[in-house]
């Protein structure tokens, strides 16, 4: 069993940045492929980036490639979201999650755990 908790919204103007934080309590962190979600009102949720295991492996959705980075430390069960060049189109809940898959785990159904979410707002 993995616990997760997003921190780091907020509210920014666009061009801004943002750096968000998912810790994980339980077993095994280094373990899981870690991804990044997102959910804005009336809307599925989607997929922003993933990461393996180790790190020698991430994806990006298109919508957000050159402007996020997903990065991992193993040591501090903490994955974590840079984004910068923030759009309003960005405004959403971000979510992450964990999944015994690999990293081309880029669906929502692939994983199994999941934080509550955090709140990105992006101003125009």
């Amino acid at each position: 069993q993995v616990q997760l908790v997003e921190s780091g919204g907020g509210l920014v103007q666009a061009g801004g940045s943002l750096g968000l934080s998912c810790v994980a309590s339980g077993r095994a962190f280094s373990m899981y492929t870690m991804g990044w979600f997102r959910q804005a009102p009336g809307k599925e949720r989607e997929f922003v980036a993933v990461m393996s295991w180790n790190g020698a492996r991430t994806y990006y959705a298109d919508s957000v490639k050159g402007r996020f980075t997903i990065s991992r430390d193993n040591a501090e069960n903490t994955v974590y979201l840079q984004m910068n060049s923030l759009k309003p189109e960005d405004t959403a809940t971000y979510y992450c999650a964990a999944s015994f898959r690999g990293p081309n785990a880029l669906q929502p159904h692939e994983y199994d755990y999941w934080g509550q979410g955090t709140q990105v707002t992006v101003s125009s």
